[in-house]
């Protein structure tokens, strides 16, 4: 039995993907920037998937470049967009919610001297749309927002940062970490306002190792690596075209974004009532999260004891954010619960393959589990 639950950290390749990036290892191996007749097919495949990005987030093929995922992108966007505007002002205003990949580079412009603004989420981890307004003004040269956060599932009001930039006669461009709202939240990113969004595809049943950044032609950012010219210039060197090519079988392939929430939203609804029928635990994640993502906290057996435990039965969750090496969480301690609720916490992430079926034996198991490891000192 394999019960996978894992999805904000990875999710199974679709086979059709696989077989697209093999296929354009061996057929298509052209370079794209070779002028014969391989380099162009090379080109037209990676063509292709801009256009097919594009018209999820609804930009211009233009505007689509492809990264190595989604950390690179949230560093291209984060530095570049800084270095462009650091004479206009030294004020940054993100959360205190991100994923590493943007809590990181956050710390190496505070060293720089940059004055970073990190809003905290409410307990339900929702952050307030009037900390965002108050906190931008004349001198925030960037403001980089998730779109939905990764532990939890709660969704960011990035419907209300670009007015509130206007309204401050701000000079800030606008970043939105996509990873796990891509494909999963219809995003138009110019009724939105947002010059630059990062996406990943191994998050949507692509390969590792590829993803996306939306920059937008009228936004202006410094790129931070130099080379032949690929990309732009903003992101130079061979692309890797099978590994496009299997990005854009996956895009493709998603399904209706609407439709899926529905579905998802009866399931996470469903293990969210049953969990709460147990005695002591509790929900970490907003009622109105993204239905792909429930956190919650167990408050008898430490998360990764469990973890462990659901493993040994074929059932694979998570503590919290992968690319936090099993560290505390610093989103569940920004929301401001206990140590307690943070040692004890699970992560169950969802994708087009979860069934209700796995859910019930998901709560069977983690029933077990409590009534034998909540025993063990």
């Amino acid at each position: 039995m394999c019960i996978y639950l894992d999805n904000s950290a990875t999710t199974k390749v679709l086979e059709s993907a696989a077989k697209k990036a093999y296929d354009t290892m061996l057929l298509n191996y052209g370079n794209p920037s070779s002028l014969h007749s391989l380099g162009f097919k090379a080109e037209k495949i990676i063509s292709e998937a801009r256009e097919v990005f594009a018209n999820i987030i609804k930009c211009e093929s233009e505007e689509v470049y492809f990264t190595s995922g989604g950390t690179e992108s949230n560093n291209t966007a984060i530095f570049g967009a800084v270095k462009a505007k650091k004479r206009l002002g030294n004020k940054i205003v993100t959360t205190a919610i991100e994923h590493p990949s943007v809590m990181e580079c956050m710390k190496e412009l505070e060293k720089e001297g940059y004055i970073v603004t990190y809003l905290k989420p409410d307990k339900s981890g929702n952050i307030n749309k009037l900390d965002v307004i108050n906190a931008i003004d004349k001198n925030t040269i960037l403001v980089s927002m998730m779109s939905v956060n990764n532990e939890t599932g709660a969704i960011l009001p990035v419907d209300i940062v670009a007015p509130a930039i206007k309204k401050a006669q701000s000079p800030a461009l606008f970043h939105v970490d996509n990873v796990q709202g891509f494909g999963k939240l219809n995003i138009n990113v110019k009724k939105l306002g947002i010059d630059l969004l990062s996406a990943s595809g191994h998050k949507l049943h692509a390969p590792k190792g590829i993803g996306g950044l939306y920059i937008n032609k009228k936004a202006h950012i410094v790129p931070h690596s130099f080379g032949g010219g690929q990309e732009k210039g903003m992101r130079p060197g061979t692309e890797s075209t099978p590994l496009i090519a299997a990005f854009c079988e996956a895009l493709k392939n998603l399904p209706d974004a609407n439709k899926e929430l529905i579905r998802l939203k009866e399931l996470n609804d469903y293990l969210r009532a049953e969990l709460c029928t147990i005695e002591g635990l509790s929900v970490n994640s907003p009622v109105n999260n993204l239905p792909y993502i429930l956190n919650f906290s167990t408050l008898k057996v430490r998360g990764e004891t469990m973890l462990h435990y659901l493993e040994s039965k074929g059932i694979y969750v998570s503590t919290g954010s992968a690319c936090s090496k099993a560290k505390p969480s610093h989103v569940l301690s920004a929301m401001g619960l206990s140590n307690k609720h943070i040692e004890t916490s699970l992560r169950v992430s969802f994708s087009r393959y979860t069934t209700k079926e796995e859910l019930i034996t998901l709560l069977d198991e983690i029933n077990k589990g409590l009534s034998s490891l909540a025993h063990i000192k």
